[in-house]
């Protein structure tokens, strides 16, 4: 890799590979140290292609459910089994990796700014628009992208567009899989919401068990099975089908309660 060579989306790879080494050392105590994260699944990762992939996930921050991804990941293709110890498996780390985002989340500042550069595909939400419900065209140019991102590498997204538990899944997840087939890999994380405030980029809880379970691949008829088939394997697949709301604590549940008060955000 040389000096100048760019990915698809004209991002220096050089620029990016010092990024993420410096990003991934800033925020490593945040998952091994302050509090522990505990990973389920990592063999997943070692056999998958290095291209086509897209990772559905729930979601509880903006940005720390993509940092403990990207460490989570790496570590695994560099051999590391459940475990994000020693951070050295950041010295070279993936570059076609992607997370699909909010476009205005992503313009927030100048951390979000960076983090952009890491692999953001910025999209702009059809639903909702700085704090307001809206109602728009999906670009064809976000959809271009996403597939642009797919065709180099791994990309990850979170099919609910926001922070707020059990909310429904956006279709848009459900036609990018039946269009483009990619591998569909379940993430399932937990921990996050009460380790940190709602950006992820404050610590407001230490000592917090934090869970990453990588699930199997999903089986999908690609051809066959329906949007509404697809949307329902991946609220089951991220465990965000109502159903599992019955199987909740009562604790859980008051939490639960409290947070659907709130108006979710979305990365």
């Amino acid at each position: 890799m040389g000096l100048l060579t760019k990915n698809p989306f004209g991002h220096n790879l050089f620029l990016k590979k010092w990024l993420i080494r410096i990003l991934g050392v800033l925020s490593h105590r945040r998952f091994r140290g302050f509090n522990e994260l505990q990973i389920e699944g990592s063999e997943i990762i070692k056999k998958l292609p290095d291209t086509n992939v897209l990772f559905i996930s729930n979601h509880q921050t903006y940005f720390a459910d993509v940092v403990a991804m990207f460490h989570v990941f790496n570590a695994s293709l560099k051999g590391r089994d459940d475990s994000i110890k020693n951070v050295g498996y950041l010295w070279n780390p993936k570059l076609n990796m992607y997370y699909v985002a909010a476009k205005e989340t992503m313009r927030s500042g100048i951390l979000p700014k960076i983090m952009a550069y890491v692999g953001s595909i910025s999209i702009e939400r059809t639903w909702r628009n700085q704090g307001k419900d809206v109602n728009r065209q999906v670009k064809m140019s976000d959809i271009s992208a996403i597939s642009k991102a797919l065709d180099d590498g791994w990309v990850i997204t979170f099919p609910q567009g926001t922070t707020t538990p059990f909310k429904p899944i956006r279709k848009g997840t459900a036609h990018i899989i039946k269009r483009y087939k990619p591998i569909v890999v379940p993430v399932v994380i937990d921990g996050f919401r009460r380790s940190f405030d709602k950006k992820g980029l404050r610590i407001k809880k230490k000592n917090i068990l934090q869970s990453f379970e990588i699930k199997e691949p999903l089986k999908i008829d690609y051809d066959n099975e329906s949007i509404a088939d697809i949307v329902e394997k991946i609220e089951f697949a991220i465990e965000q089908h109502p159903s599992f709301l019955k199987v909740l604590t009562p604790k859980q549940l008051k939490e639960q309660e409290e947070l659907n008060e709130l108006r979710g955000g979305a990365v």
